[in-house]
């Protein structure tokens, strides 16, 4: 599976965003998947997750309450809905498809680089 995030940008804060992470060479429908971010000078870290079904969802807690993780198998696409944003939420936002119980990730997509401004 290839991944293909896109949707970064440059933003004040309090402004939304929504990016997306389009499958290719292959299904995402029986992978959970997860977006991660890495803020410069950072290491990379969890943002959200979502279960293959959609039935579950998980969050790091500072993006709780503001970010939205979904999927459309269909579409073979994983969105990441993020309201409110806060500097601190600037860094590249990676997509990647791997195992819900273990939140093992095996495929990863390129960032896309989220830039907000105070």
């Amino acid at each position: 599976v290839q991944l293909q995030a896109s949707g970064g940008g440059l933003v004040q804060a309090g402004d939304s965003l929504r990016l997306s992470c389009a499958a290719s060479k292959g299904s995402i429908r029986n992978y959970a998947m997860g977006w991660f971010r890495q803020a410069p000078g950072k290491e990379r870290e969890f943002a959200a997750a979502i279960s293959w079904g959609s039935g579950n969802r998980k969050y790091a807690d500072s993006v709780v309450g503001r970010f939205t993780i979904s999927r459309d198998n269909a579409k073979n696409t994983v969105y990441l809905q993020m309201n409110g944003l806060k500097p601190e939420d600037t860094a590249n936002y990676y997509c990647a498809a791997g195992d819900w119980t273990s939140q093992r990730y095996l495929y990863w997509g390129q960032g896309t680089l989220v830039t907000v401004s105070s």
